[in-house]
């Protein structure tokens, strides 16, 4: 928290909240890295369906500068807890912050290349990830133009983009996690299991 205040200038008291909110949601994805499963369907047809999640590859994430921690957390952890590889573009006004966590991170047991931070203009970075093919799909909290500019970019590799259009949202909310951010992590691939006669 005291890292958060010198880098960030905000009042410790907000501070200890968001590296507090910060860990919840590392917890929540943690538990629910396991239990957000896939579906079993009934089509009108003698088969059972069955809806499975996989990961979608490597997603890029930009992380908004309100909130540079939790907001980083609440977008990483879901991408990681349903098995993709992140590369993630911290806050720009404040990258310290996503530095020092990685220091931490190297310490825990996410494998190695699972999460990986890479510092600089994030308006820039966004081009670069949104145009590079082996980047399956992004992830972008910044200004409108950003966001613009990353869904215009992907068409040419068809790259699942997700925006928050330039809106700033709170990231220490309710409407910051949950189910919503694991579904944005996933593909579903649909088997089709015949029976009967």
């Amino acid at each position: 928290a005291a890292r958060l205040v010198q880098l960030t200038g905000v009042a410790a008291k907000a501070a200890r909240e968001e590296v507090e909110q910060s860990i919840e949601r590392l917890f929540l994805y943690a538990g629910l890295a396991d239990k957000f499963e896939g579906r079993v369907h009934q089509p009108p047809a003698r088969a059972v369906t069955l809806a499975l999640h996989e990961p979608m590859g490597v997603v890029g994430i930009v992380a908004p500068d309100n909130q540079p921690l939790v907001g980083l957390v609440s977008l990483v952890a879901p991408a990681l807890a349903m098995g993709n590889t992140v590369v993630a573009v911290p806050s720009e006004r404040y990258p310290l912050l996503a530095t020092d966590l990685y220091q931490v991170i190297e310490y825990s047991d996410i494998p190695a290349g699972a999460i990986n931070i890479v510092t600089g203009h994030s308006a820039e970075l966004t081009g670069v990830l949104a145009k590079h093919d082996d980047v399956d799909g992004l992830w972008v909290f910044a200004d409108a133009d950003t966001c613009a500019k990353a869904e215009a970019d992907s068409i040419g590799n068809l790259k699942r983009v997700w925006t928050g259009n330039g809106r700033s949202l709170d990231w220490a909310s309710s409407e910051a996690a949950g189910d919503a951010f694991l579904r944005r992590a996933i593909e579903v691939k649909n088997v089709w299991v015949p029976y009967g006669d």
